[in-house]
């Protein structure tokens, strides 16, 4: 079938989102004349006096950073949610504000902000890792998981790297935002994967996954617990989806062969991402694991890889125009983002 699409305009629909993206395979031949992104590379030195995340020095809160050897987690000094309010008073805040009708909604939101820092070397990447250095921030991972999902609605892993993605730091780090409700993508992705159990009674993306399997047109890596794969509905022209190989709803529900599986997947992903742009490449991450801290045999822990170069010229993909105002659209198949990544691993 996608044969048939790969050289005339089509939508797609996202299975694990129920929205759809615009595919315009014409368009990929088109003359470009555009912004060219240069995509910030590596510093160069492994410690950095000013850099707020290197072990030893002091952050602009005043707090000093441990002496660290392996990956270290803290809470961030600026938070984009907080804790130690009654949310039950601001609840009734909020409905005490005179607010004038139904249309002027809100409520209140808490949580909690941690910094990960992946490695005490300030030019470290996860690309640049051993296995068991890997292994040590996939550790991390899945113990701050399974500490912060007790008391969380949603716990949200991710990373970003690179300036163009808005990262204020080079040195190796991610964060977890904990919130105490689900937030919009986790809310359409729970409810996608819930209404195909409640009809089927399988997990939606172990279905998708071994039929992705079978056609292997999109698959980028297959190992014995992790497939990597573009997306069908892919929006990001070089966007990864990573699952397990068996149905997992928490990042610290892997066992010792997973983790140790991922840990050689991750900086093999991507340096692949990096030869195939030929930089240090670009991106954000994040681990989509179930709300909650229940069971959740419906929902299948995943990871999505959003790299935002279109050309190994450092063209970057806007989302701009079209796809803010109607609807997300890609030039680039699919099927050819696989291909491409598949030669560069």
């Amino acid at each position: 079938m996608t044969d048939l699409l790969s050289q005339r305009p089509h939508r797609r629909r996202n299975a694990l989102t129920g929205e759809w993206v615009t595919v315009s395979p014409q368009r990929a031949q088109r003359p470009w004349q555009g912004e060219e992104s240069s995509a910030s590379g590596s510093v160069g030195v492994s410690y950095d006096s000013d850099c707020y995340l290197c072990p030893g020095n002091t952050r602009v809160s005043g707090q000093v950073n441990a002496p660290y050897t392996a990956p270290w987690a803290f809470d961030n000094d600026f938070p984009a949610v907080g804790t130690g309010f009654d949310k039950e008073s601001a609840e009734a805040d909020a409905r005490d504000s005179g607010e004038p009708s139904a249309l002027f909604r809100s409520e209140p939101v808490a949580g909690r902000c941690r910094v990960l820092c992946y490695h005490p070397d300030h030019n470290k990447t996860l690309a640049d890792m051993t296995e068991q250095e890997a292994l040590a921030v996939v550790l991390l991972w899945a113990s701050e998981v399974g500490a912060l999902r007790q008391s969380h609605q949603w716990v949200q892993v991710f990373e970003n790297r690179g300036e163009i993605m808005g990262c204020s730091n080079a040195h190796p780090h991610g964060q977890i935002w904990a919130v105490d409700t689900v937030p919009n993508e986790g809310a359409k992705e729970l409810a996608q994967q819930q209404a195909l159990f409640e009809a089927e009674g399988e997990s939606l993306l172990e279905i998708y996954r071994a039929e992705e399997e079978r056609l292997e047109e999109r698959l980028v890596i297959q190992e014995n617990h992790w497939t990597v794969l573009v997306p069908y509905w892919a929006m990001w022209p070089f966007e990864t989806l990573l699952l397990p190989r068996r149905q997992i709803d928490h990042l610290d529900a892997l066992t010792e062969s997973e983790q140790l599986s991922l840990a050689q997947i991750l900086p093999r992903l991507l340096r692949g991402y990096n030869a195939l742009f030929d930089t240090c490449c670009p991106y954000t991450m994040g681990w989509h694991g179930a709300p909650g801290s229940g069971p959740a045999p419906h929902w299948q822990l995943h990871a999505h890889f959003y790299p935002p170069l279109l050309r190994p010229t450092g063209v970057r993909k806007h989302m701009v125009g079209y796809e803010m105002l109607s609807e997300a659209q890609r030039d680039l198949t699919p099927e050819a983002a696989a291909e491409k990544l598949r030669q560069n691993l």
